[in-house]
């Protein structure tokens, strides 16, 4: 079968499109990228003459739901995200080695919410693929990279703060190390997801005289298990062996920061040393959520997805499509999660969140915000807060007096 080429295909070929097993001439087809879900599989829709067991997605309350659903986590996701990445590039005492690699978790949410969901949920709304051949080949390529550079980063990020809390080493990774560093993760990610690029088909079926379906496939050399045996390498280098080595980092940080010994109990008065501590445990708690969060959304299509290599009769499910998209689209909520946690949980961004916004009020009457006061009621609460001053560009040089991330 030549990519590209049109081939009659049977109502069986069709029930997905095609199904792994269904191949006649083993050419190792698998159509259904592994962990992702950027191309599920489709039933196609409007064509007479062609009987398909009925399928969940066609339900016009159902395309209404899911229009939704991606709307709401595309809309949520570029904003958290640009939102992050700007406040990073202007304020300078937001400039530090951990904020820079969050900034490269949000530029890879950020592709994925821009380049792929969209395609995606016209994807899967329609049945067929009408993005012609590059968007065949780049979209997957990019979803996949952009997982493996999430994942790759949420472990550097742990293994950082490991050598550095556990060994009680103060001095942390000098920026050009941590560039360094972003860059060789993007190439790691991008030679991990090649084989997205390169193993994959465009093409159409002949459904019957004058209707033709366009599809984009994975299409693997050799036997047809090479697929498979793809997908649950990427499942171990995308989650388990990620969360196994993000575990054990964040385990022993957490009992170093448990067996801490406040200087008063120590005898040593050292103040700087118990609000070093105190934040410490705050940023963690907070990045210890996030990969908490990582899991929890990814798991369902993980855990469905190996189901699927173990056994194919899944496949034959008649709502595996919407389940399939289901566990996708909660999958899809970890793009824009990050954002919203930061707001909650730490005080610098939300801080310049909030600078961000009032400075845009303010632009208009012609005012300029240099610096917020955290929220506290009467005398009490204005003594036990601090301001907290946001270093803008400005030649004014400032700090910002929150926790250490």
């Amino acid at each position: 079968m030549e990519a590209f080429g049109e081939v009659n295909a049977t109502q069986e070929e069709l029930h997905f499109l095609p199904p792994p097993d269904s191949d006649p001439n083993n050419l190792g087809y698998h159509d259904y990228p592994p962990n992702i879900g950027i191309l599920p599989p489709v039933l196609p829709a409007g064509f007479e003459g062609v009987n398909f067991p009925e399928d969940p997605i066609r339900l016009l309350s159902v395309q209404v739901v899911l229009i939704l659903a991606y709307s709401t986590i595309i809309g949520l996701g570029v904003l958290g995200n640009s939102l992050v990445i700007y406040v990073i590039y202007r304020f300078k005492t937001l400039r530090t080695v951990t904020n820079f690699f969050i900034a490269n978790l949000a530029v890879a949410d950020l592709l994925v919410n821009t380049l792929c969901l969209p395609f995606t949920l016209v994807y899967t709304l329609q049945g067929e693929w009408k993005f012609g051949s590059t968007l065949c080949f780049l979209l997957p390529y990019a979803q996949v990279l952009a997982v493996h550079v999430s994942t790759v980063t949420l472990n550097v990020i742990a293994l950082d703060r490991h050598r550095c809390i556990v060994y009680h080493l103060e001095t942390r990774m000098r920026k050009d190390v941590c560039f360094g560093v972003i860059a060789l993760t993007w190439v790691l990610s991008a030679v991990l997801a090649s084989p997205m690029a390169i193993f994959r088909e465009y093409g159409s079926f002949v459904l019957d005289p004058g209707h033709t379906l366009q599809f984009c496939r994975e299409k693997w050399p050799g036997k047809g298990t090479d697929g498979t045996l793809y997908s649950i390498s990427m499942l171990i280098l995308q989650y388990f062996l990620p969360l196994s080595i993000i575990s054990f980092a964040y385990a022993r940080i957490w009992s170093k920061l448990r067996g801490h010994v406040s200087p008063a109990e120590s005898g040593v008065n050292s103040s700087a040393s118990s609000e070093r501590h105190r934040r410490r445990r705050k940023t963690t708690k907070m990045l210890v959520t996030m990969v908490v969060v990582f899991a929890v959304c990814w798991l369902p299509i993980h855990a469905f997805q190996l189901a699927t290599d173990i056994d194919s009769s899944v496949l034959d499910m008649r709502d595996y499509r919407l389940l399939y998209t289901i566990f996708h689209v909660i999958a899809m909520c970890s793009t824009f999660a990050n954002p919203l946690l930061y707001g909650w949980m730490n005080r610098n961004y939300r801080a310049a969140f909030l600078a961000v916004f009032k400075c845009r009020r303010d632009r208009g009457r012609g005012g300029r915000l240099d610096s917020i006061h955290p929220v506290g009621g009467g005398a009490a609460g204005a003594a036990r807060a601090k301001k907290i001053v946001l270093e803008t560009q400005d030649p004014v040089s400032t700090h910002l007096n929150a926790t250490d991330v």
